[in-house]
C-alpha cells in the first residue's frame, strides 16, 4: 500500500522503539518523513534501515527546547515543502514510588511527554493544511488506567491525552483531525530499563494480563498509520487504546 504517497510526515522520537517503527513504516507506504530526535546515533539508525518508496530526513533536536521546536517545524515545512501530518511520539518514561517522587521528575516528565508534544502542536498547526491535517499523539494506557508507582507518569501521558481531547475540539472547525493513541506495555528502549526496586509489592502487575502478550514497535506503528491515514478520515478527537487486551 503507498496510502502515504506524496504526503509530508513530521515525526517525533524517531530514533527508536514506536517512533523508529513508525518512521519506517511511513516510508514503506511512500511518506517523505522529517524525523527528529534527541539522539543522533538512533536517528542515524534509523534511516538506515527505511526503504520504500517514501523517504527520510533526520534532525537533532530536543522536544523541551522551545527555541529549537520552533527552529525544527520550520525546517520541516521549508525541507518537505509543507506538513500534513505531524506524529508526536517522543516521550520518557520513570517508575517512582510517591515517597521518592521529586520536582525535577515531575518537571522532567512533563517537559518531554507533555510540553514537548503540546509545543510541536503549536508550532506545527499553521502549516497542516485544512480538512486533511492530521495529528497523532501518542499517550499511555497508563492515562487512564491505574498503574502503581508510576504517578507522574501516568499524570504526564493524562495530560497529553487530555490535551489531545481538547486540541481536537479546538482546530475541527478546520477540518483537521487529532487523535491520542495510548499504547499499553511494549517492548521498546523506553520501558526496558524500569525494573521496579525489589523492595517494591508489585503484585498488582501480576493481575494484569494481556490476552495479546506485550505489543512490538511494529503493531503500534499499525496503528500510528491507520489514525494518520485517509482510512480515518472520520476519526477525531477520540482515543484509540491499542493494549493487547490488557484491561478488557
Amino acid at each position: 500500500m503507498n496510502r502515504f504517497e506524496g504526503v509530508k510526515v513530521l515525526l517525533t522520537g524517531a530514533g527508536s522503539g514506536i517512533g523508529r517503527a513508525t518512521a519506517l513504516r511511513l516510508v514503506s507506504e511512500g511518506a517523505a518523513v522529517y524525523a527528529v530526535d534527541r539522539s543522533c546515533e538512533g536517528l542515524t539508525g534509523t534511516a538506515a534501515a527505511a526503504t520504500g518508496p517514501g523517504r527520510i530526513v533526520t534532525r537533532v533536536a530536543d522536544v523541551c527546547d522551545e527555541d529549537a521546536v520552533v527552529a525544527t517545524v520550520r525546517a520541516a515545512a521549508e525541507g518537505l515543502g509543507g506538513i500534513d501530518v505531524l506524529v508526536n511520539v517522543a516521550g520518557i518514561h520513570r517508575t517512582t514510588p510517591i515517597a521518592r517522587l521529586t520536582v525535577a521528575d515531575m518537571e522532567r516528565l512533563f517537559a518531554v511527554n507533555a510540553v514537548g508534544t503540546a509545543l510541536f502542536c503549536r508550532e506545527a498547526l499553521p502549516h497542516l493544511p485544512d480538512g486533511s491535517g492530521v495529528i497523532v499523539n501518542v499517550a499511555s494506557s497508563a492515562a487512564s488506567h491505574g498503574n502503581p508507582y508510576m504517578t507522574a507518569y501516568a499524570a504526564s501521558k493524562g495530560a497529553v491525552l487530555a490535551f489531545s481531547l481538547s486540541l481536537a475540539a479546538e482546530v475541527a472547525y478546520r477540518g483537521i483531525r487529532v487523535v491520542p493513541l495510548s499504547p499499553g506495555s511494549v517492548a521498546t528502549p523506553l520501558a526496558g530499563p524500569h525494573v521496579l526496586p525489589p523492595d517494591l509489592d508489585t503484585s498488582y502487575y501480576g493481575r494484569i494480563r494481556a490476552p495479546f502478550g506485550t505489543g512490538e514497535p511494529g503493531q503500534i506503528a499499525g496503528v500510528i498509520a491507520f489514525a494518520a491515514s485517509r482510512d480515518a478520515a472520520y476519526l477525531t478527537g477520540a482515543e484509540i487504546r491499542a493494549d493487547g487486551g490488557s484491561h478488557i
